[in-house]
């Protein structure tokens, strides 16, 4: 790798928030930066010097000139160089982190910005790895990363996961490969909250669990009593649902759209020992809503795990309706006393207006609501302090 007086430089505009990168911001718009003729043919992933508009050097970032987030922070360091040091330095730090809070290896290891690898996420399941490269830097340094990944962690296996979003943003391909080892030909088990989850890696949603949740999981399992009937809406393969039967509850209902999920859930409820307790219901989560109030049914506690309804700006308002409309359908099916968990994934409705927004729900569906506790994504989806958008997950739970 060069020294950074041989690499490009590219130049902040004036009005540019320079201090803000310098405490720690990651990101550098497009329109933030002095583009020309040479800056516009910089290769997409290129390692660049990144300066202030005095020329003073900031940092190492990486370039993709077709991206609205034209620069990702890398270090802080300009000289330095993405070599196996690198990045088995930045992965050792993620790993060291994990092993101490979790007895079992299956975890998200790498959470992207937090965790110092921009546009990169890499969940672990045992053996097995998966990695989300949603940036065009990650994508030419992929060979690096596994090899260091590798040695860090000694899993047998890691596959690439292309079908996040962002990499189309980016410029990307939706091509996923198996990287080192055999990819597995079953969805393997996870073990959380006393339950077990079944993981497609290669089929499955995104890597193929959400670990996120982990935590608001484990609280709504101590909601639950013994003889308590559950409702989990968008479930996934079983979130909620499993670990409330873990936690005692007598029954669960597990809704979601995904015929290939639900099997999934069912699969886990068998491996967990709840499979007598354990149904599902196929279908669109409102429809369901609807034809579980107009059919009398109700349970003791009731979660809504949604997709973002809100994923940028521009969605915000449909996205807080959408919210709002699950909150009042879902809370006339929560017995007096009960529970109702509501989440959002969604890093453009921030905590004060999803609540908002749930709780105008709860009252137009004429409940009263007690607000308890409030929880976010496990400490393996660590948050930058300085992006907002690290802080995507939130989960309001209210006793109705």
């Amino acid at each position: 790798m060069t020294a950074s007086s041989d690499r490009p430089r590219i130049r902040l505009k004036p009005k540019a928030n320079a201090r803000g990168l310098r405490h720690g911001f990651p990101w550098v718009y497009a329109n933030d930066i002095v583009t020309d003729r040479r800056t516009r043919k910089i290769e997409a992933g290129a390692l660049v010097v990144l300066e202030d508009d005095k020329r003073t050097a900031i940092a190492l970032v990486a370039v993709n000139p077709a991206s609205k987030i034209m620069c990702r922070v890398l270090d802080r360091d300009t000289e330095a160089r993405l070599n196996a040091e690198w990045f088995e330095t930045r992965i050792h730090r993620a790993l060291e982190m994990r092993e101490r809070l979790f007895d079992a290896p299956y975890y998200r290891l790498i959470h992207a910005e937090a965790d110092g690898f921009p546009g990169v996420i890499i969940d672990r399941f045992g053996d097995a790895c998966v990695i989300q490269p949603n940036a065009a830097w990650a994508e030419a340094h992929l060979d690096a990363l596994t090899e260091a990944l590798v040695k860090v962690t000694g899993v047998a296996t890691v596959l690439k996961n292309a079908s996040g979003r962002t990499r189309g943003l980016e410029g990307l391909d939706d091509v996923s490969l198996t990287l080192r080892g055999t990819a597995p030909e079953e969805p393997l088990p996870v073990p959380m909250n006393g339950a077990t989850y079944m993981a497609d890696l290669t089929g499955g949603q995104k890597t193929g669990l959400f670990y996120d949740q982990r935590p608001n999981h484990a609280f709504a399992a101590r909601l639950v009593h013994p003889g308590a009937h559950v409702l989990d809406v968008f479930s996934h393969v079983g979130g909620f649902g499993l670990a409330m039967l873990a936690g005692g509850a007598a029954q669960a209902l597990s809704v979601d759209g995904s015929a290939a999920a639900l099997e999934l859930a069912v699969k886990g409820a068998e491996a967990s020992g709840h499979a007598a307790r354990f149904r599902t219901r196929q279908g669109d989560a409102f429809d369901v809503l609807t034809k579980l109030g107009e059919e009398g049914a109700t349970f003791d506690v009731v979660i809504c795990d949604p997709p973002a309804f809100a994923p940028s700006k521009q969605a915000l308002d449909a996205g807080l309706r959408a919210y709002e409309r699950i909150a009042r359908l879902a809370a006339p099916l929560v017995k007096p006393a009960g529970y109702l968990g509501l989440c959002s994934c969604s890093h453009a409705a921030d905590l004060g207006r999803f609540r908002d927004a749930s709780s105008r729900g709860i009252g137009r569906a004429g409940r009263q609501a007690q607000l308890i506790h409030t929880g976010f994504a496990g400490p393996d989806h660590p948050q930058l302090p300085q992006l907002a958008e690290s802080g995507y997950l939130k989960a309001v739970f209210y006793r109705l």
